[in-house]
């Protein structure tokens, strides 16, 4: 996808790609569908916009009115990023994609033409809040927890890396200090090291975690995150982030790729007992260990990710919103989407939603629905 992207990105700069229909592994809200302004939309993180996805599927399936949908990180055809309008009587935007890009597009506050409604209400992050976000407080935003995930580092399953790497070393590696397989117990190869895009909040995450406030210059962020099928991953010296619960998704849950890019109408077909939305796009790449811990248990369609994986990069996943004086400091408009199952939020009470957690591989939180 990234190659695309890296080919056409100046056309996309200058035309908007009609938003195309949900169908198998497509997302986006449905074709010839424009979000009311009274609708619930959000943009961000590509990590959750597959599952996000869902919970816009099945909510909208099952209840009439407001309406939720979810802006995914890339067109889902074509991989770019173009321009949106997401809702009606918004102006059109870039597609943001990643974690920092959907917060810093909420919190512009932009509005409909006629000033009723928010263009975005919320925004998808896989990372939690930054020094520079704006505070928890009146004209802030609030962190509303939705599930579990961790992050891991990942090479092709032909490598020269070990299967296991210490914080300590993965700061090496990050910083260029570490630039060669056989220095940490693995076979002589100069070590690719790669980052996803600048706004991804795995990046910022696994950054955080490993103790690295800005990466060497040996390493390259060229990679869109979670997508092992890019190019710039290939090889048996690549070491990548990737988020455990998008790779379970992708390759425990998810239909195969059509196509080496993974783009176009349709970019998979799924059969009925596999996810709605996303392809497998993990290509080649398998999970390797941190610590001595393994980020997942179990095997096949039961794979879910460890919950005691290395503490430090196991993270909250969550939907963030704009700060409200309500008692769960939510907007009272949005409790019923992402408040807690005692106040009658969807995302945490509803047995289907809780399913759809659980399939495109993340683990539920007891504080699912709590701002922060």
């Amino acid at each position: 996808m990234r190659m695309l992207k890296k080919l056409f990105v100046a056309a996309a700069a200058v035309a908007t790609v009609t938003a195309v229909g949900v169908g198998p592994a497509l997302a986006d809200p449905p074709k010839g569908v424009t979000p009311k302004e009274t609708d619930v939309v959000g943009v961000g993180s590509d990590t959750l916009e597959f599952v996000m996805d869902q919970f816009s599927f099945d909510f909208n399936k099952s209840h009439k009115g407001t309406k939720l949908y979810s802006w995914d990180a890339l067109n889902p055809v074509t991989g770019l990023t173009d321009n949106i309008v997401t809702k009606s009587g918004c102006a059109a935007i870039p597609r943001p994609d990643g974690s920092s890009a959907g917060i810093s597009t909420l919190i512009l506050n932009t509005k409909t033409a006629d000033g009723t409604a928010f263009c975005v209400d919320y925004a998808r992050s896989s990372r939690p809040r930054a020094s520079t976000d704006p505070a928890f407080g009146a004209g802030g935003i609030s962190f509303v927890a939705l599930g579990t995930d961790g992050v891991t580092w990942a090479t092709n399953s032909t490598t020269n890396a070990p299967n296991n790497l210490t914080t300590t070393q993965l700061a090496g590696i990050y910083s260029c200090t570490i630039t060669n397989w056989n220095q940490v117990g693995g076979s002589n190869g100069a070590i690719n090291a790669q980052l996803p895009q600048t706004s991804s909040g795995t990046r910022k995450f696994f950054l955080t975690a490993i103790g690295v406030t800005t990466p060497g210059s040996c390493v390259n962020s060229t990679a869109e995150e979670n997508e092992g099928i890019d190019p710039v991953l290939a090889g048996p010296n690549t070491i990548f982030p990737f988020s455990i619960g998008k790779y379970i998704a992708e390759k425990f849950h998810s239909a195969k790729c059509l196509n080496s890019t993974c783009t176009g109408n349709p970019a998979c077909k799924p059969t009925s007992a596999q996810n709605r939305f996303g392809c497998d796009a993990h290509g080649s790449m398998v999970l390797e260990h941190i610590n001595g811990t393994v980020p997942t248990t179990g095997t096949g369609a039961k794979t879910v990710l460890n919950s005691k994986f290395s503490p430090a990069f196991l993270r909250t996943i969550f939907d963030v919103v704009r700060w409200a004086s309500t008692a769960d400091h939510i907007p009272g408009y949005l409790d019923k989407f992402f408040g807690s199952a005692k106040r009658g939020g969807w995302i945490c009470g509803n047995n289907t939603a809780k399913a759809d957690l659980l399939h495109y591989g993340f683990l539920a939180t007891p504080f699912c629905g709590t701002a922060s």
